[in-house]
């Protein structure tokens, strides 16, 4: 996913700019640090619950790290659509904590996907 995530990011990215101008360029560069964070926090993420058995301590470490990494991402982007993707992120991120917290050890992850997809989406041109 996250290979196929950055790909489709980074393709999207240099049509953007080559269409667009300098207004698409911040937007991609926008697009690829956001698209590469997101992938990499889905991943950690799923990683995490995959090993709750293990640790549960594992998923709750993982949650902070990506509400630590959406909140730096929301303060490093000026383009709305994008920081609207990272509130929903972030929203799924916090509904994954309070299954947590409610004793689901294998919490239902597909909140922060569909956010994660979404990202896709708005970084996609068109």
């Amino acid at each position: 996913m996250k290979r196929r995530l950055a790909l489709a990011v980074a393709t999207a990215a240099a049509l953007t700019t080559v269409l667009s101008g300098c207004g698409a360029l911040d937007k991609a560069m926008d697009c690829v640090k956001t698209a590469d964070a997101i992938a990499t926090s889905v991943t950690k993420l799923q990683d995490a619950v995959s090993n709750a058995s293990n640790d549960v301590t594992q998923i709750e470490e993982s949650l902070n790290s990506i509400s630590t990494e959406l909140g730096n991402l929301k303060d490093t982007t000026d383009n709305a659509d994008l920081a609207k993707a990272v509130d929903d992120l972030t929203k799924g991120v916090e509904t994954v904590r309070t299954s947590v917290k409610n004793g689901d050890a294998t919490p239902d992850i597909q909140p922060v996907t569909d956010a994660a997809a979404e990202i896709g989406k708005v970084c996609t041109p068109g």
